[in-house]
């Protein structure tokens, strides 16, 4: 049995895999909103507490793993967005679980892309589907996640970044405009993460009706207060009844598409670039409309290469889940000595 954990800045999405057959087999999964927790450990045991019997179904619990926003250092990290530190040491003498690692969310999501079914990928840009080699991960949610996906000649291997938190690169008046309103408004830096990102859309938001003073109906104003601010701006952009969600989400199409050029340009990503997180799959229209290939592309001299990259959306929410639980399987075998994946693998052939 594998536990396996995306924990976010909002929520912490949990799941039991059974692995089988070379294959992670789901359980059950739930969510818990993060804020409502003083620590991951109380999040799990609520979990595994399930309905009073017993949630493993009367296997034990052979390895975990958790995807946690920010860098993890010898096991141990203090999450971006939740005031919780971990440490994989106090996590297995609170848990009772022998093996348990954590990893970058990003990283996460990086092992859970070969996992996913076809289905669950849309493509976003064609470029050259048939190129392999590097790629890119960018994930916009309650954060801004990114990581690299290294071509080794047979797969990728993630490797964990904090590229969302480096300076904001401001491509036009408009964007200048906004990085000068942010920059009084924080008092200081701007990173990518304060303008792609769920806090990002409600930044650009303000900016709009505040400094370019677009007009905010009243009937949006009622909904910006009663609901979650991002699916109104988002559900309004997308079906066209206000003119300041429709600009707020151009604006935010514009700059995921930039710094995933980017990506694309520093990793060499001729293998694709992914899109994760919560945000992107939900606002298809808008990143279908043009502007975000649009930035993607634009990047001068080297237009062509990056013209060349294939984007493509993950649509499945449990993908960091499902690379979370594969990192779990792997090291809890390597570390016993014993890899049912290879052994499942080696009674076929």
């Amino acid at each position: 049995m594998i536990l396996a954990g995306d924990v976010g800045g909002t929520k912490v999405h949990l799941a039991l895999y059974d692995f089988a057959n070379g294959r992670l087999h789901p359980i059950r999964d739930q969510k818990f909103p993060a804020h409502e927790f003083a620590s991951l450990d109380d999040v799990v045991h609520k979990f595994l507490a399930g309905d009073g019997t017993n949630a493993t179904q009367g296997g034990d619990i052979f390895g975990a793993c958790f995807g946690c926003p920010g860098p993890v250092r010898d096991g141990r990290l203090k999450l971006t967005n939740l005031p919780w530190t971990l440490d994989t040491r106090d996590l297995v003498k609170s848990l009772s679980i022998p093996h348990i690692s954590l990893i970058n969310d990003l990283e996460a999501n990086g092992y859970g892309i070969p996992e996913l079914a076809p289905e669950s990928i849309f493509t976003l840009h064609e470029g050259d589907p048939e190129a392999t080699g590097h790629a890119g991960l960018m994930a916009a949610g309650t954060g801004l996640g990114q990581a690299l996906l290294i071509w080794d000649g047979q797969k990728h291997r993630p490797i964990a970044s904090e590229g969302g938190h480096a300076d904001f690169a401001a491509r036009s008046n408009r964007e200048i405009a906004l990085l000068e309103y942010l920059r009084d408004t924080l008092k200081g830096r701007v990173s990518w993460e304060r303008v792609v990102s769920g806090l990002g859309i409600k930044n650009i938001y303000a900016f709009l009706r505040d400094v370019e003073k677009i007009a905010e109906p009243g009937w949006l104003h009622d909904r910006m207060q009663t609901e979650d601010p991002n699916a109104v701006i988002g559900q309004c952009a997308e079906d066209g009844s206000s003119s300041l969600c429709f600009e707020t989400m151009k604006i935010f199409a514009g700059a995921y598409g930039a710094e995933a050029g980017n990506i694309a340009l520093q990793v060499l990503a001729t293998g694709g670039m992914y899109l994760g997180g919560g945000i992107a799959p939900k606002i298809l229209k808008t990143l279908k409309n043009g502007t975000f290939t649009q930035a993607f592309i634009d990047k001068g001299r080297l237009s062509p290469l990056v013209e060349s990259v294939p984007v493509r959306v993950i649509l499945d929410d449990t993908c960091a889940l499902l690379g979370a639980a594969a990192y779990a399987e792997a090291r809890a075998s390597e570390n016993s000595g014993y890899s049912e994946r290879a052994a499942s693998v080696k009674a076929s052939s």
